[in-house]
């Protein structure tokens, strides 16, 4: 999968691009990585393919098919119970890293979900089918946020990797004399590198929960900043047993498929683990045609036919990874029934492996489209097709069988909007999987294909309220990476083709042939229209030109309906809507809205959706569907924890980018021991004749004068000019707007704060704040101490101090390379900017820190998402990428 190196496909990575006008060969590629990948991910394929089909030279397909009825029914019974057991481990992974990110839960809360995310990311894993976004989705309501889940899917990474590492050193090392002979290499080599490979991972875990020894005899801790130490060694040895159990019965899947005789079990884990390797990085889904070549290639001196070896790595594809897709949807009915359990937790865990529905059901849409294609280029049972000649009409038969593969094609593309919660995608795949179930028995009386699409249909309706995001099919955009993977199953396709009938003739008129013995015609009938259905359906949506909707600004009264639903919710923060330098993008039904800046290729919206939440949903997809059509990278800045499944649905990865202060106004006090600095703060500047009024909406007017000179003293002082986008900027219609605390010596005013306020009143935050040259060191605390009692004593619930940037993050070895990377600034970047000094001056009020996230995808697309925020907020309240006309139509410039 994607995220965890245990999965048994390649890591696709992520898209990235990069601001207009750069040259740099680095920043194209990420712009472009996608693109670029789709040919070679469908070169490898071909690749893959060639070599299989030259070691397979000597099989027929009929011998294939004879040999797969023929595997006895205990190997297929062992190797289901070793799947078994694999994803048993696989479960085990993702308990021993909660526990070591101290968050612990039981095997029955955490295994539905980890099971769907190894099922899923396993057969797909880019995009919303990620193990990542799976984990997500199934863990935030079991109170486990992004960053934890990005540390545990690192934490997995690590811990299979070392497995492996363990496991093939120990294999090669018992079996090197049996090995060498087939890998082209010398035994003591082997059995060298082997003893190598297993004394590395040995001192990994003996070095677990210490700093790493550097030569010198010097201990340093490994550290992008503080101190970075390894996962314990008590929980390194636990997973490192969970890894090696998973990796002995993963590749004993296969093994015990094989028939008899072919090659011993610990001679075999070394080249399946090689195998794997190539697997995964050759970024072909599933290793597709890599994984079995290397095999294959591993075994060409076993003696054992190869017809028998592609019949094991079929039944190993089928077992491995098709029936847990399958069990996991089934899981879907299980869940609805859990969420009236008697038992708490299982209903929480049954009401978030709901939550999976639309995840599962794409992955299951994409192999039942895969399953069709590939139907449709293999020959039927003559005895299924003499029956049906008898019955049917030649051009019925025919056509099911042409239409069924065009329908293949019509799920796999709807698959992608099943994943992101499209109605129109379930709408569009319900018929297209009802109609192909009746042509499947038309075609070729293909009974195990009805009953899968028949239990498809079944789960769809089950989950008919999961998919609740109102859009068209044809107006999702189709990612690079999903246009490749449907590429991979077509080329797959065609690769079976030419195999199963490889002594057939291929020529132009075999096309108009229209028998029932006619196979070939019928096939390459059906693969082309396939094709052509994928192509013209998939480089539409890949390439369709969008519409620059921002580019007009917003509708007529756009803005007034935003500022009434600004006024009516509990967030303080939508009331920087009214410094008018913001784009608008309102939900379909006008109950919701977001704001947003443009910058180069990146839309940035601030702080997430606000309105009703119901809306939330269709908004964040159809923003972000907007900003990919007009070739931009979306992104939210700034949302909270609570909201971060929204953002998984449409495939972005959420990264931890600080911690917002909050006071919380129900508890505050400046009684008991633990508040003496609150009374001192307090008394000191009482003694020191310091007040604070707050002053009303409208009330500042009198006072504009003294307000716009100390903004221009403390701007002055600072070399800088007004900011944006996030934050507010000093204009008087802007100012008179707020309230604003004024704090006053004898008189005289020293600064001032304004401050954003909810509709509900439950909620403030502190905006601009200035002070002049005249200001007491303690004064600030003093005016912000005073504030919060008075917002207390009216009833408001909450005060926010803004956020410190950087705050917060981890720098453990399971952490994400950006937590460890934003740690290093936090800590040596007081050069540029203090944030240690911010996180500290926020930290005397107690307050209680929420953590703060950017939604993007992946690659360098987060480091281009905050240079150009960075750049909207330097550049001043016009920099958001609003025509200006706009921009002095809003209010705040009245």
């Amino acid at each position: 999968m994607q995220d965890e190196t245990a999965a048994r496909r390649p890591a696709p990575a992520a898209a990235g691009a990069d601001c207009p006008g750069s040259a740099s060969r680095g920043s194209w590629f990420s712009e472009h990585r996608n693109l670029v990948m789709v040919p070679i991910i469908i070169l490898l394929l071909c690749a893959g393919g060639f070599a299989l089909r030259r070691l397979a030279a000597e099989a027929d397909y009929h011998m294939v098919v004879t040999a797969l009825i023929d595997t006895p029914g205990w190997r297929l019974a062992a190797a289901v119970a070793l799947t078994a057991a694999s994803y048993v481990a696989l479960t085990l992974y993702d308990v021993t890293a909660l526990a070591s990110l101290g968050a612990p839960r039981r095997w029955r809360e955490v295994a539905p979900g980890a099971f769907a995310a190894f099922a899923i990311a396993q057969s797909v894993g880019f995009g919303p089918l990620s193990g990542a976004a799976v984990r997500l989705r199934f863990y935030l309501p079991l109170g486990i946020g992004a960053a934890e889940v990005a540390r545990l899917v690192a934490l997995v990474t690590f811990a299979f990797g070392l497995g492996l590492l363990a496991t093939t050193g120990l294999a090669a090392l018992v079996s090197a004399s049996e090995m060498a002979p087939a890998l082209g290499l010398s035994v003591p080599l082997l059995q060298g590198v082997g003893a190598a490979a297993l004394a590395g991972s040995v001192l990994v875990v003996a070095l677990g929960g210490r700093g790493l020894t550097l030569p010198g005899g010097i201990r340093r801790r490994l550290r992008l900043s503080g101190a970075l130490r390894l996962p314990a060694r008590r929980l390194l040895a636990l997973q490192l047993l969970v890894a090696a159990a998973d990796i002995l019965a993963v590749s004993g899947v296969v093994w015990v498929l094989l028939p008899p005789g072919t090659i011993s079990y610990i001679a075999f884990v070394p080249l399946f683990a090689v195998a794997l390797t190539a697997g995964v990085t050759s970024h072909v889904p599933a290793g597709l045609g890599v994984f079995e070549a290397v095999l294959l290639a591993g075994l060409a001196g076993s003696g054992t036919p190869v017809s028998q070896l592609l019949a094991a790595l079929t039944l190993y594809r089928i077992i491995y990874y098709a029936a847990p897709i399958i069990l996991a949807c089934a899981g879907i009915v299980v869940a609805e029934g859990n969420r009236l359990s008697a038992s708490p937790a299982l209903r929480l865990a049954a009401r978030a492996f709901a939550g999976l529905a639309p995840q599962l059901l794409a992955a299951f849409a994409l192999m039942l489209g895969a399953m069709l294609v590939f139907s449709a280029v293999t020959p039927a049972r003559a005895v299924d097709l003499e029956w049906l000649a008898r019955h049917v009409p030649l051009p019925l038969l025919e056509g099911a069988h042409f239409l069924a593969s065009v329908l293949g094609a019509v799920l796999m593309l709807t698959a992608r909007g099943l994943a992101y919660r499209l109605d129109g995608a379930r709408a569009v795949a319900l018929a297209a999987a009802g109609a192909a179930l009746v042509l499947s028995l038309l075609k070729a009386y293909a009974l195990y294909e009805a009953a899968a699409l028949g239990l498809f249909v079944l789960l769809m309706l089950a989950a008919r309220r999961s998919f609740d995001r109102p859009a068209a099919i044809l107006n999702q955009t189709l990612s690079p990476r999903w246009f490749a993977a449907i590429a991979c199953v077509l080329v797959s396709a065609l690769a079976i083709l030419l195999f199963v009938h490889d002594h057939s003739e291929f020529g132009v008129e075999s096309w108009a042939r229209f028998e029932l013995s006619a196979e070939v015609p019928r096939g390459l009938r059906a693969l082309v229209g396939a094709a052509l259905v994928s192509g013209f359906a998939g480089l539409w949506m890949l390439l369709r030109p969008g519409a620059h909707a921002a580019d007009a600004g917003f509708a007529a009264g756009d803005r007034a309906r935003a500022l009434a639903i600004a006024a009516s919710q509990p967030a303080a923060e939508a009331a920087l809507l009214r410094m008018g330098d913001k784009r608008l993008m309102l939900s379909e039904d006008g109950r919701a809205f977001i704001m947003y800046g443009r910058q180069g290729r990146s839309w940035i919206a601030l702080f997430g959706p606000f309105g009703a939440r119901e809306a939330w949903p269709g908004l964040v997809w159809d923003f972000v569907e907007t900003a990919r059509r007009a070739g931009g990278r979306a992104a939210f800045y700034q949302v909270t924890g609570d909201t971060l499944a929204l953002y998984a649905d449409v495939g972005l990865a959420c990264l931890k980018i600080g911690e917002e202060a909050r006071l919380n106004l129900a508890v505050f006090t400046t009684e008991g021991p633990a508040n003496k600095d609150r009374r001192y703060a307090l008394g000191r500047g009482a003694r020191e004749g310091l007040s604070v009024e707050l002053l009303p909406v409208g009330g500042a007017g009198a006072v504009m004068e003294d307000l716009a000179r100390i903004s221009a003293e403390w701007l002055s002082a600072r070399g800088g000019g007004e900011k944006g986008f996030s934050l507010g900027a000093f204009s008087p219609a802007y100012v008179e707007g707020q309230r604003v605390a004024l704090l006053r010596r004898e008189g005289e005013i020293l600064a001032f704060v304004t401050l954003l306020e909810s509709g509900e009143g439950s909620e403030a935050a502190v905006d601009l704040m200035r002070h002049g040259a005249a200001m007491p060191s303690i004064g600030m605390e003093f005016l912000f101490l005073r504030l919060a009692q008075i917002l207390a004593g009216e009833g408001q619930l909450w005060l926010g101090l803004g956020m410190a940037p950087l705050s917060g993050l981890s720098d453990s070895v399971v952490a994400p390379t950006w937590q460890r990377l934003g740690r290093v600034v936090f800590e040596h970047g007081s050069r540029f900017y203090n944030f240690k000094g911010l996180r500290g001056f926020k930290a005397r009020f107690q307050p209680e820190w929420r953590a703060r996230y950017l939604a993007v995808s992946g690659g360098l697309d987060p480091a281009l998402v905050l240079f150009d925020a960075a750049r909207l907020i330097a550049a001043g309240p016009q920099a958001s990428g609003m025509p200006a006309h706009e921009f002095e139509e809003g209010p705040a410039h009245e």
